[in-house]
């Protein structure tokens, strides 16, 4: 019979946004409602667990970090075809400058 697969734990900060709102949020509407019936209460308490489930599973969860390259030797690196270096490994082209010009190129102003 094949394992079931664990089910992931919540981040702390899941848990704490969860507890907070449904801690607050229960409070706000038991004293919005002014409810006093036993049902009242139970209908109010469902839904704000409702709310701080809803609240814990959107809470971003911290992305695993991939796994770093494997160094490469100056000698392989050289190795490797021009065309299959990354843009970053390619030597920059020089370009010439432009020419300064001697004279101003300012024009005399009009009437």
């Amino acid at each position: 019979m094949p394992r079931p697969m664990p089910l992931p734990r919540p981040t702390p900060a899941q848990a704490t946004y969860g507890t907070l709102t449904v801690v607050f949020s229960t409070l706000a509407m038991l004293l919005l409602s002014q409810t006093t019936s036993g049902i009242g209460v139970a209908v109010i308490t469902v839904a704000a667990l409702g709310l701080g489930l809803l609240v814990a599973m959107t809470v971003p969860r911290p992305r695993p970090q991939p796994a770093p390259a494997p160094a490469v030797s100056p000698a392989a690196r050289a190795r490797v075809a021009p065309a299959a270096r990354t843009a970053t490994e390619r030597v920059p082209v020089q370009r010439a400058a432009a020419p300064v010009l001697a004279d101003s190129v300012r024009e005399p102003a009009g009437p």
